[in-house]
């Protein structure tokens, strides 16, 4: 299923960033803090053109909303998203595998739209579809077994009766060992066989866009599916600290550097 997000129309000077992956909370509070600073310069940085940001997911290692409490920790974000919808910029949400457990705090706390599943919107008249891009296209069917269960309203509600010193413990052990047992896999470019890759031609050959926006893979790519439609991939902030930035013609891979 897309969704569908309202058009925008670029003004003059200003320009849309796309960033996922900063995995905060990995692997270990003093790399967390690290690269959440880094992350804060780039927001920074961009703020004076930015009129709509989308971060795609992963933001958190993991992230837990409780009723009542949130996880400790990440300060620093919290308060530079605060500063960023202050100035009215728009900022958008797309929970990752790793923190999709994202409810509504982001929303009703910061005015942050969430959205959970690819949408498509159209940007000074190109189309473009966005996402974290999990789940997407054919294999890993374990975790998209997974990933149901993970969503199921009951699990949830059995998870947030759990204290959340011993539900957060259960869930960094988790995280960590998947972080393992992929950790050179993230890193391999599958070629013909990225299932992202797959995937957006698969929707292209249903319906045209001229970008297919993801995270996830932690590999940034920039990949033709046809002459006038094409694959990017963001990459990630473990390694890489690139990002996406459109200017209202075109489409791009940027670096961070401090």
């Amino acid at each position: 299923m897309i969704n569908t997000i309202d058009n925008i129309k670029l003004d003059t000077g200003k320009k849309i960033y796309f960033a996922s992956d900063f995995h905060l909370g990995a692997p270990s509070n003093e790399e967390s803090v690290d690269r959440e600073k880094k992350v804060i310069e780039w927001l920074r940085s961009i703020k004076s053109n930015a009129q709509h940001i989308f971060i795609l997911g992963d933001i958190f290692d993991f992230w837990f909303e409780y009723k009542y409490v949130i996880p400790k920790g990440f300060s620093r974000l919290m308060g530079e998203l605060i500063i960023l919808r202050d100035n009215q910029i728009p900022i958008t949400f797309f929970p990752g595998n790793h923190d999709m457990w994202m409810f509504d705090y982001f929303q009703s706390e910061f005015g942050i739209s969430v959205y959970r599943k690819p949408s498509s919107l159209i940007i000074n008249n190109q189309k473009f579809l966005i996402g974290h891009g999990d789940g997407l296209g054919p294999g890993d069917r374990t975790y998209k077994i997974l990933k149901k269960l993970f969503e199921n309203k009951v699990c949830q509600w059995a998870f947030r009766w759990l204290h959340p010193d011993i539900g957060y413990k259960l869930a960094n052990h988790y995280s960590y060992k998947s972080r393992q047992k992929n950790l050179y896999k993230d890193d391999e470019f599958k070629g013909e066989k990225e299932w992202l890759l797959q995937y957006c031609r698969q929707i292209e050959s249903e319906q045209h866009n001229d970008f297919y926006i993801f995270g996830h893979r932690h590999i940034p790519l920039d990949i033709k599916i046809n002459e006038n439609s094409r694959y990017i991939n963001i990459g990630d902030w473990i390694k890489e600290f690139t990002y996406g930035e459109y200017d209202g013609h075109e489409m791009s891979l940027k670096y961070f550097k401090i």
